[in-house]
């Protein structure tokens, strides 16, 4: 009898410990960076994250109820996913998310992005200028944007921008099917300086401005 009180008292004093899983702070700031359509998922760490990090990034059409995995960007120590091959549909709208996980058990809440739809959300590149001075004038050859936009896109226009020493303007709109321009009339030994812009007409979108090119002519 005595032991079985010694008993009961011991099994009562014995406590047991169980360790709840650890909820990370999440990440923020989660949001698709687009250029010519290429769509980049970025994130910021959390607060006095530590670099062991990892990372698990999913995605999912607007409308449908199921999240996929992006491949290649499970269990990763980066800020950044390349989604391109999986939201490259112009006319659908996408959501990814993300959340952050420290071996063995701990991970934070999922942080979706803002909807992301790549027609209208992409940033379009300006084209590069190329210029040969000759006797005739400045010949101005446009090479087009990257590859992603001229599939996207087979009515682009471009926009070339003159400047004179003066500090006159001149605009000449060229459009997707031409890439060489040759502008005549100008004084010989003048500093001329050219930008160029890309602009897309059905939806009323344009690139900023290419960096300035200057030249003198013969």
């Amino acid at each position: 009898m005595n032991r079985l009180l010694l008993g009961a008292v011991l099994l009562g004093n014995l406590h047991v410990t169980v360790s709840a899983p650890v909820m990370l702070a999440p990440p923020t700031q989660v949001r698709f960076n687009s250029v010519d359509y290429k769509n980049i998922l970025h994130w910021t760490p959390p607060a006095n994250s530590t670099s062991s990090l990892q990372y698990y990034v999913q995605w999912k059409i607007y409308g449908e109820p199921e999240w996929l995995d992006a491949d290649g960007c499970q269990g990763i120590q980066k800020h950044h996913c390349d989604l391109s091959a999986v939201t490259s549909e112009p006319m659908e709208w996408y959501y990814a998310r993300v959340h952050a996980s420290s071996l063995p058990s701990s991970k934070s809440a999922w942080v979706l992005s803002p909807r992301f739809n790549p027609l209208w959300d992409t940033i379009i590149s300006p084209p590069v200028l190329r210029l040969n001075i000759t006797q005739e004038g400045i010949v101005v050859r446009v090479k087009p944007p990257k590859q992603p936009v001229r599939r996207m896109h087979s009515s682009l226009q471009y926009e070339i921008y003159l400047t004179h020493t003066s500090g006159k303007k001149e605009v000449f709109k060229l459009d997707c099917c031409l890439n060489k321009l040759t502008l005549k009339e100008l004084k010989h030994k003048e500093k001329y300086c050219l930008q160029a812009q890309t602009l897309i007409p059905f939806q009323d979108k344009s690139s900023t401005r290419g960096s300035v090119k200057c030249v003198t002519t013969l």
